[in-house]
């Protein structure tokens, strides 16, 4: 089969597309034959080296795709070869035409789901589902604000918020951005790039602020949404890519906090959880994952600058 293999910590082009063998399930494993791959902004920082666990080379990067089972191993008993189905991680890696996968990792996809959306499950909305409610611990009727809207945990967030309950209000770059934000049911949407966007986000909630903002670009801008949360807001951190000063006096006069989310941290109760909630959106229709990108596995280094790139629209898969 073919995969990407990563030989040296480096730029995208360390990324190559080798012939590899066939993983073959042990006990309590699945094999997957991957119909589409997704592509995250933390698998540019592995691939670099920057990140703070790294793997032992060489590997295979990513943890999202959608497929079919291929072979099933001992001690497995709700999962059959043939069944549709996304993944929440892989023992080999994603970027690959078949993944190896622990048996709780693989989740049914819903026949209304297809594959590359299925692909833009894992990562964008069990991280947007664990930032919301199990680190933001949102309730309806709060304000939301999604710092960074129109990409995929932001497209995320958009979704989940609307869907329970939140006046939600989303930020984007372009009007392209803008567009997808709207179309996902945000009752406002900021171009994050006019200058005193914020200062409309108050006139919009009558000067309270926001509740919860889910923030994606922490180390831009972090110090302004303290100055726009509303009594006891929390800010949750989903992204950053470096350092920023801060005022903590913003946290004291609203009893405010700021939490990081970082979804390997969530217990095995809280991931059954999670992927609950998302297989029932999913099933109604009210999650919908918006793919923006279309490209080859063999494109897989072009994929790790465009996931990075400003402008963010929806989630950018690959295609075995």
């Amino acid at each position: 089969m073919k995969a990407i293999r990563v030989h040296q910590f480096g730029s995208p082009d360390v990324m190559r597309l080798e012939e590899c063998p066939e993983p073959t399930p042990n006990e309590g494993q699945v094999v997957v034959r991957a119909h589409a791959v997704g592509v995250n902004p933390v698998e540019t920082y592995i691939r670099s080296g920057a990140f703070p666990v790294k793997p032992q080379l060489p590997y295979t990067p990513g943890s999202d795709a959608a497929g079919t089972v291929e072979a099933v191993g001992q001690g497995v008993a709700r999962i059959h070869v043939g069944d549709r189905v996304f993944i929440s991680g892989a023992r080999s890696g994603a970027y690959a035409e078949q993944i190896l996968c622990g048996a709780e990792e693989i989740h049914p996809l819903p026949d209304n789901v297809d594959f590359k959306q299925g692909a833009a499950i894992n990562i964008p909305y069990a991280t947007a589902y664990r930032a919301l409610h199990q680190r933001g611990h949102a309730l309806p009727s709060e304000i939301l604000l999604v710092h960074g809207a129109s990409g995929a945990v932001g497209t995320a967030g958009v979704q989940l918020g609307v869907a329970f309950g939140m006046t939600t209000i989303g930020t984007a770059g372009t009007d392209r951005g803008a567009q997808l934000v709207r179309d996902q049911g945000a009752s406002h949407v900021l171009n994050h790039h006019e200058q005193g966007y914020l200062d409309r986000l108050m006139d919009l909630t009558n000067g309270h602020g926001a509740d919860v903002i889910l923030e994606m670009l922490s180390d831009v801008n972090l110090a302004n949404d303290l100055t726009v949360l509303g009594p006891g807001g929390r800010v949750i951190v989903v992204g950053c890519r470096g350092t920023i000063e801060i005022n903590p006096r913003e946290t004291m006069m609203r009893e405010a906090d700021i939490r990081g989310v970082q979804l390997p941290k969530a217990t095995p109760e809280e991931k059954r959880s999670i992927y609950a909630a998302l297989g029932a959106g999913l099933c109604g229709g009210v999650l919908r994952p918006i793919v923006g990108r279309e490209m080859a596995l063999a494109e897989a280094p072009r994929s790790h600058e465009a996931v990075l790139a400003p402008g963010a629209y929806g989630k950018i898969v690959l295609l075995p």
